[in-house]
């Protein structure tokens, strides 16, 4: 393992979270929302070399200029959302690499929650940044994008290694499965799934990341065959 990743709660219910780098020692955070939430889980890292953007709204951005000013480190975002996200110093799209210390990322564009959604895949530690895109035991909701553009981008995640971890950006896990079980009341999985949550969030700790391999079993999203019925369970979980 290279990569290492830990949550960092913030506002109400989001997640940055601070990436390791266990060769070279190099600190990254993702979407720093609020930048006294992040503050002392930098500091307590030592130093922070790089910040990563999933896409442009507040409750993953807002914070980025303080802790860019404080840090004076660079910034990696959607081209694609350039106009909206804080100023960028490298614009990324399907494909690029960013350069994390001795390793590196892989930008897979994610549309669908938003238009110039990315999300970030580290092989090494195999550690997925998915942001709003994939949650655990859900998706995000399509404010910009259609079930088709969610659908082919979760397939693209499900593509990656049993083992890799998602790091998403809220803590829904809860609220997710009483939903799954609306879809899925048999699946044993799932119902493995909703006691771990329970007992990790009396507990006070977070629910993730989660395993994809995991996700593939419990995550109605994930296990939708095609983009229709995305759509349906997506429209079902709105009215939930």
């Amino acid at each position: 393992m290279t990569v290492t990743v830990q949550p960092v709660p913030i506002l109400s219910d989001n997640y940055a979270w601070l990436l390791r780098d266990d060769v070279s020692g190099a600190v990254a955070i993702v979407d720093p929302a609020d930048a006294k939430g992040v503050f002392p889980a930098i500091e307590a890292a030592g130093r922070l070399d790089l910040i990563l953007l999933t896409h442009h709204h507040a409750d993953h951005t807002a914070g980025t200029d303080e802790v860019r000013a404080r840090y004076n480190c660079p910034v990696i975002g959607a081209k694609a959302d350039a106009k909206r996200l804080p100023r960028l110093d490298q614009e990324v799209v399907e494909g690029d690499t960013v350069r994390f210390g001795s390793t590196e990322a892989v930008v897979i564009e994610t549309p669908g929650h938003t238009r110039g959604h990315i999300a970030y895949f580290f092989p090494k530690g195999a550690v997925l940044l998915s942001g709003d895109t994939l949650f655990s035991v859900g998706c995000g909701r399509l404010l910009e994008g259609t079930a088709e553009e969610m659908f082919a981008s979760l397939q693209k995640l499900s593509k990656l290694p049993d083992e890799t971890l998602v790091a998403c950006g809220h803590e829904y896990t809860e609220s997710n499965i009483r939903f799954a079980l609306t879809q899925e009341p048999e699946n044993t999985a799932l119902h493995t799934r909703a006691l771990e949550v329970k007992q990790l969030r009396s507990a006070g700790r977070p629910s993730v990341p989660s395993l994809l391999a995991q996700e593939r079993a419990v995550n109605p999203f994930l296990r939708a065959k095609d983009a229709k019925k995305l759509g349906e369970i997506r429209a079902a979980k709105d009215r939930f």
